[in-house]
C-alpha cells in the first residue's frame, strides 16, 4: 500500500511591514504582509508546503479556510495527487457547501490556492524537479488536463489549446537553455511605495538605476498634483529609456483613471496598473480605448480564469497579471496562461507580497518555455524584502530572475520565522 497524506498544519504569519510603510499604496496604506501557511504531510515523511498572502487583518480567515479545505486532501494517496493534479485540484474545490461561500472567488478561493500549491510542492519534490521544471517537462496534453475548461471553452477549447502546446513544443530545449543562461527579466516596485516621501522616492530611483534596473512601478491614485510631482522625479532620474509604471490600485473611478492616464502620460508611462475596480471589465474596456498606447494591466485580483477570459475577450487589458495565490493555485494559472497566450496579451505576474516573488518566478518560467514561448514585453514583480524567510528564495542577477534550482514550489519557509512572527503569540509581536 503506498503513501497517503496523513495530516496537515496551518499557520497564521505575519510580518509587521506596516512600520516602515513598506507594501503601502493608494488602497492598503499600511500593509502587514501576512501568509496563510500550510504544510501537508505523509505518513513516509515527506510534506509539501503552501500559502495564500493577505496583508494582515483577516489572515486569519484565509488559515481557517486553508484548513477546511485541506482536510479534503487528508486520507488520499500521494501517488494519486502527483499523477493527476488536474484531480487533485478538482477535488479539493468541490466540496459543494463551501463552493456556496464562493464559489471560486473570496476567501474560500485563497484557501484553496494555499491547499492547491502544497500538493504542487510536493510533487515537484517527489520528482526531484522544481515547479517550473516539473510543468515545462509535461506533454502538451498533460498540461491541458490541468485545467477545469467547465467556463471556458467559449473562448478556448482544449483541442486549440493542445495545438497551440504543440507548437511550441519543438522549441522548449532552446528556451530552457537561454532562460538557464539568461534568467527572467524583472522590474522593481521597490522604489515606488506611495507612504514614501520625495527624497525616498528619488534615493530609490537612483539605487535602482545603480542597480541596473530597466523597470521601475510607482504607487500612484491618491493625488492627482503629488502623482504629477513624483512621476516627473521618477522619468527624471531614469532617463528617457527606462519604463515607468503606475499602479493605482484599484482606487479611482472610470472618468478619473481616464483623467490621471492623461495627465501622468506626459511622464512616459508603459502601464497602467488596476486602474479601478479590479471586477469592472467594461470599465477597463474603456480606459483601455481611452488612454491608448499607455496599455491597461490588471489582474492581481481577479479571483478565476472565468475574470481573465472575460478581461481578454473584451480588449480591457494589455498586460495580464496573474497571482500565484488569488488563483486557485497553480493548475488555474496554467489556464489563464493559456488564455492569454491566444490572445497574444503578455503576461507579467503580480508579487507584491510575501513568497509571491517566490512562485510566480516558476509560473513566467514555464510560460516562456512552454506556453508563449516570449520574453518579449514581458517582466515579473519584484520587491527586496522577506525572501530570507523562504528555503529556496529568489536569486537575481541585476534586473533578471535566476532559475529556481531546488525541488519543490519554493513555497517552505524556515521553521524560525513561522514561530517568530507566528500571529499573535509569536517574539516578533510580543514585542
Amino acid at each position: 500500500m503506498g503513501a497517503r497524506i496523513t495530516g496537515l498544519e496551518t499557520f497564521d504569519v505575519r510580518f509587521p511591514t506596516s512600520r516602515e510603510l513598506d507594501g503601502s499604496d493608494a488602497m492598503n496604506e499600511a500593509p502587514d504582509y501576512s501568509a496563510a501557511y500550510l504544510v501537508l504531510h505523509t505518513d513516509d515523511g515527506h510534506a509539501g508546503h503552501g500559502f495564500t498572502f493577505t496583508i494582515g487583518r483577516g489572515n486569519e480567515l484565509a488559515v481557517a479556510a486553508a484548513r477546511v479545505i485541506g482536510e479534503r486532501a487528508v486520507g488520499l494517496a500521494v501517488d494519486d495527487v502527483v499523477h493527476d493534479l488536474g484531480g487533485f485540484a478538482r477535488h479539493v474545490a468541490a466540496d459543494s457547501q463551501l463552493r456556496w461561500l464562493g464559489p471560486d472567488k473570496g476567501t474560500i478561493h485563497l484557501g484553496t490556492a494555499a491547499v492547491v500549491n502544497a500538493a504542487w510542492d510536493l510533487a515537484a519534490k517527489l520528482a526531484g524537479k522544481p515547479v517550473w521544471k516539473l510543468l515545462a517537462d509535461m506533454s502538451p496534453r498533460q498540461l491541458v488536463d490541468l485545467v477545469d475548461w467547465r467556463y471556458l471553452t467559449d473562448a478556448l477549447t482544449p483541442d486549440q489549446a493542445l495545438e497551440m502546446l504543440q507548437r511550441q513544443e519543438p522549441g522548449r530545449a532552446e528556451r530552457e537553455a537561454y532562460l538557464r543562461e539568461h534568467g527572467y527579466p524583472a522590474y522593481t516596485t521597490s522604489a515606488g511605495w506611495l507612504g514614501y516621501d520625495d527624497g525616498k522616492l528619488a534615493r530609490l530611483c537612483r539605487e535602482a538605476v545603480e542597480q541596473g534596473w530597466d523597470a521601475v512601478k510607482l504607487k500612484v491614485g491618491g493625488n492627482l498634483d503629488d502623482d504629477i510631482r513624483r512621476c516627473r522625479i521618477a522619468r527624471e532620474i531614469l532617463g528617457p529609456h527606462r519604463r515607468l509604471m503606475i499602479d493605482a490600485n484599484q482606487t479611482l473611478g472610470v472618468p478619473d483613471a481616464i483623467r490621471w492616464a492623461r495627465a501622468l502620460g506626459e511622464s512616459g508611462i508603459w502601464w497602467f496598473e488596476e486602474p479601478t475596480s479590479p471586477d469592472d471589465v467594461l470599465g477597463h474596456a474603456a480606459i483601455a480605448a481611452e488612454i491608448a498606447p499607455i496599455k491597461v494591466a490588471t489582474g492581481e485580483h481577479a479571483h478565476n480564469a472565468v475574470m481573465f477570459k472575460q478581461f481578454l475577450a473584451a480588449d480591457a487589458i494589455g498586460i495580464c497579471q496573474i497571482d500565484a495565490c488569488r488563483l486557485g493555485g497553480v493548475n488555474e494559472a496554467v489556464a489563464a496562461l493559456l488564455l492569454a497566450a491566444t490572445k497574444g496579451v503578455p503576461v507579467c505576474p503580480h508579487a507584491g507580497g510575501v513568497g509571491l516573488c517566490e512562485l510566480v518566478r516558476h509560473l513566467s518560467m514555464f510560460d516562456y518555455v512552454a506556453v508563449s514561448g516570449s520574453m518579449e514585453n514581458r517582466v515579473v514583480e519584484y520587491v527586496d524584502h522577506l525572501h530570507e524567510h523562504f528555503v529556496d528564495p529568489v536569486r537575481m542577477r541585476g534586473s533578471r530572475y535566476l532559475v529556481p534550482e531546488l525541488p519543490g514550489y519554493s513555497a517552505e519557509m524556515h521553521p524560525d520565522p513561522v514561530r517568530r512572527f507566528a500571529f499573535p503569540d509569536g517574539e516578533a509581536w510580543r514585542t
